[in-house]
């Protein structure tokens, strides 16, 4: 329904867009101007329409309300329909808004004015022009450039650690080059071509004797036995005592009639034959009689209170045979001497070194060597000749004129100017049809049938009466479907009544069958 009204809403909008468009051809540019004003205008007030449609639909879904358990028809609710029947069912429904035509006089067409253009009047002369201007070219004149020789350094002498006196072998590392320099090897003073080798020294060991002690010294313990001996000995088993025996208590069974629930009345949420949520709030109301019900209940009855009797036990003794010490266990003590062993210690007088010395010294055997090696390699200077191409004198321009060309041509030239005519064309206006509210939408309850009180019978006498009328069709089954809802819908339409997507009671009774 708010989608139709704002549609309703949106005509004169659309009446003055097509009037903006068919009156463009006609009117200058004040007048598109100002209908393009109107249509803005009428624009923001779609927006604002559509707005408020969207609050409406936004409050209409956040509406519904949850379902409520049965509740008394005391019980205080403003939300439940007045002066309500027993037997009956109400229905909470959407009743839409309702709309008038109200005529307005809208200008279509300004007051304004067509304009007739009279065209200039034009003969030919004869005129010298310039067809080129004088002017200058620049041209260039190219440098000049010779070839010289010359020597250049490539690289500079150096002296190199590296790991022999080859060219290709590899650097000596900065830390092989300080362990050489820490175990006696003068790097400043050494000469170009001069090697050294690393050798290592392994420790120095001595063997000795040495007497260690195998087991401590100290003492053993010895422990003898205890003597025992059998003796008779009486022990009392059970002390004299009381003992209570308790006597339960004797019931017997009765029955009794009670009043389970009293007769009431109660709301009860129904169902509609169908529900269609965007007209309705599908919000059902029956107030149902409930009978009252009744149980029998059993009673356990005392006849003989519960009791106890005091009962006398005397104490119990027994006559037993008991083992006792006679002689308790001793501890001997005895001395035992330490005990030594002499061993072979291995024993470190020279720790393992490092040194290094140049290679045409033997002092070290050759096995000793670690492979460590380090020469001081001197690299001459390299030089190499090339040719380069020198400027010797740079490049230049000069100016050259270009004399001024003249032609004789036909020139075309306004001997009347152009005239403008202005007609005037009156104001044109049309009466158009704005549909306005002319009563709110609102809720309310209405008595309806629904499935607490619809029977096969009263389906079947509504589905008669209304294919008397000549509005069903279908075939007389007693059930609610969607081909009898919409007999009702067209029958509801036809005669005013209120139409909603249940069998309110209204339209039951204008079709003549009682709703009871």
């Amino acid at each position: 329904m708010h989608k139709r009204k704002s549609i309703w809403r949106y005509a004169p909008l659309v009446g003055v867009t097509a009037l903006i468009m068919s009156g463009c051809a006609t009117t200058n540019n004040a007048q598109v101007s100002d209908l393009q004003k109107a249509l803005e205008a009428k624009q923001k007030e779609n927006n604002a329409l559509r707005a408020d449609l969207s609050t409406l639909q936004q409050q209409a879904a956040t509406s519904q309300p949850a379902p409520a358990p049965a509740m008394p028809a005391t019980a205080a609710a403003p939300l439940l329909p007045p002066n309500p029947k027993a037997g009956e069912c109400y229905a909470r429904v959407w009743v839409s808004p309702t709309y008038k035509k109200v005529p307005h006089k809208i200008l279509v067409s300004e007051a304004s004015e067509r304009t007739e253009v009279i065209p200039a009047r034009y003969e030919w002369v004869s005129e010298e022009v310039v067809v080129k201007p004088a002017s200058y070219r620049i041209e260039t004149v190219p440098a000049r450039y010779e070839t010289v020789t010359e020597t250049i350094l490539v690289s500079e002498a150096n002296r190199e650690w590296r790991t022999s006196l080859d060219r290709n072998a590899p650097p000596a590392s900065k830390e092989l080059l300080e362990a050489a320099r820490k175990h006696g090897v003068d790097l400043d003073g050494t000469k170009p071509g001069m090697c050294f080798h690393e050798h290592y020294r392994p420790a120095r060991y001595i063997t000795e004797e040495q007497q260690v002690l195998v087991s401590d010294g100290g003492e053993t313990l010895h422990a003898t036995k205890p003597k025992y001996r059998i003796v008779e000995k009486k022990v009392l088993v059970s002390e004299a005592s009381v003992k209570y025996e308790q006597v339960p208590a004797v019931y017997e069974w009765t029955e009794e009639k009670v009043i389970d629930k009293p007769a009431h009345t109660v709301w009860k949420k129904g169902e509609g034959p169908i529900q269609k949520i965007n007209e309705a709030t599908g919000e059902i109301m029956c107030l149902v009689e409930v009978p009252a019900t009744y149980k029998v209940i059993r009673k356990r009855v005392l006849k003989k209170p519960a009791s106890v009797r005091k009962i006398e036990i005397p104490a119990r003794y027994k006559t037993i045979r008991v083992r006792e010490l006679a002689e308790e266990p001793q501890v001997v003590k005895q001395d035992v001497p330490p005990r030594y062993k002499t061993i072979k210690v291995r024993k470190k007088v020279a720790d393992p070194e490092f040194v290094w010395h140049e290679v045409h010294m033997h002092g070290e055997p050759r096995a000793t060597r670690t492979g460590n090696k380090i020469c001081l390699l001197e690299m001459p200077a390299r030089y190499k000749t090339v040719t380069r191409r020198v400027l010797k004198s740079p490049a230049t321009t000069r100016k050259i004129e270009i004399p001024v060309v003249t032609k004789k041509i036909k020139v075309r030239k306004m001997i009347a100017e152009p005239q403008v005519k202005r007609i005037a064309i009156p104001a044109r206006y049309e009466t158009v049809f704005e549909r306005q509210l002319d009563q709110e939408g609102h809720m309310e309850w209405r008595s309806i049938l629904c499935k607490t009180n619809m029977t096969v019978s009263r389906i079947k006498g509504i589905q008669r009466a209304l294919q008397r009328e000549g509005y069903y069709k279908g075939v007389i089954d007693g059930i609610v479907g969607r081909q009898t809802i919409a007999a009702v819908n067209a029958f509801q339409k036809a005669k005013g009544l209120p139409v909603d997507s249940y069998l309110n009671i209204e339209t039951v009774k204008t079709l003549g069958v009682s709703p009871r």
